[in-house]
Order: C-alpha cells, then structure tokens, then sequence
C-alpha cells in the first residue's frame, strides 16, 4: 500500500476550500499557480468554458535569459511578467488569482507582482 504525504494531503484539502469561494468567468478568469520545487507554472482559465486560456511557465523561458535571472522568486517573477503580455495579447485585462493552495509569499507572490507589473489588474 502507497503511503500518502500529509502535506500534499493538506494542500489539497486547502484547494479544495479556496476553489469553494474562486471561480472565473469569461469576463474575469481565474489565474492559476501552481509550484514544483524547480519550476513554477501559472495558466488563466475560464472556467464557465472548461478551458485555458494562457499559459506560461518557467520552462517556456530561454537558457540565455534565464542566466540572468538569480533565483526562483526572480523567475517567477519573469513568468508573471511573461503571463500578463500573453494575456493582454488575448485580451484580457483582469484576473481572479487562485494561489494554488499555497501561503501567499516568496515565489507565489513574485509571480502575482509580475503579473501586476506587466498590466493584469488582479
């Protein structure tokens, strides 16, 4: 029998709760983020649709860039920036954010200021 992890146990629990409250729509769609321990992902889905509208993560960044960059909060940061040009070129202005189940700090917030920076109103 697989042993399960408790802390992946209680984020999902966390998601579960905060999806309760979060929806996205056509108009304002849900930014969701989602952390590993080397890379962070964010995609704006609508969710009254079923399906995703952007998506960027920081796999989706050049070698050469990337060299630049010090640090995942940095990264992420760049991610958000990335993920807010995607979204204005299809047209969306405004996001709800949906952390993911995680505490809304460090690489999680980079990515929201990034976003933010680059033009999304969250």
């Amino acid at each position: 029998m697989a042993k399960t992890n408790p802390a992946a146990v209680a984020r999902r629990k966390r998601v579960k709760r905060i999806r309760k409250k979060i929806v996205g729509s056509s108009e304002r769609p849900r930014l969701r983020v989602f952390k590993s321990s080397k890379h962070i992902y964010a995609q704006i889905i609508d969710d009254s649709k079923g399906h995703t509208m952007v998506a960027m993560s920081s796999l989706h960044i050049n070698i050469d860039n990337r060299a630049e960059l010090k640090g995942k909060c940095a990264l992420a940061e760049k991610v958000g920036l990335l993920l807010a040009e995607k979204a204005k070129a299809a047209g969306i202005e405004s996001v709800v954010f949906d952390r993911g189940g995680y505490i809304f700090h460090g690489r999680v917030k980079a990515l929201s200021d990034g976003a933010r920076e680059g033009g999304l109103k969250l």
